[in-house]
């Protein structure tokens, strides 16, 4: 049994669209103790290359809640822009359907939660990683 007193979160994304990471998402981070506390801001980072994100802020003690939320409308629209180029004849109006996706998700102390996120323009599924 662990003696830390907060949990760790960490994350990736995967476009499944292409097969790839999703690179450049920006992430925030949100904390709070207890269903009826308040959230508290705690920063945010972005996907790398590889789609990880590994420098999201520690948690506070007495942490019980997490929401990561992550800002997907700018990844669609730099895809879509790119594939525009390629291929002017686009069926979809442009519009990003899922512009952002917030997952909130509970913790214990001294447990790690790795919390992918697996993701394409009309659908994104999340569970707990290892």
């Amino acid at each position: 049994m662990s003696t830390s007193t907060t949990a760790s979160v960490s994350t990736h994304i995967l476009d499944t669209s292409i097969g790839r990471p999703a690179e450049g998402v920006a992430i925030q981070l949100a904390a709070r103790s207890g269903r009826a506390a308040d959230w508290q801001a705690l920063g945010g980072s972005a996907t790398d290359a590889d789609g990880r994100c590994k420098d999201l802020p520690a948690l506070p003690e007495g942490t019980t809640h997490v929401r990561l939320d992550f800002a997907v409308e700018p990844y669609f629209e730099k895809k879509q822009a790119d594939a525009q180029q390629d291929a002017p004849a686009n069926r979809d109006s442009g519009a990003v359907f899922f512009p952002e996706v917030a997952i909130t998700f509970a913790v214990k102390p001294g447990e790690h939660y790795h919390v992918p996120l697996l993701l394409n323009p009309f659908g994104y599924s999340v569970y707990r990683g290892s």
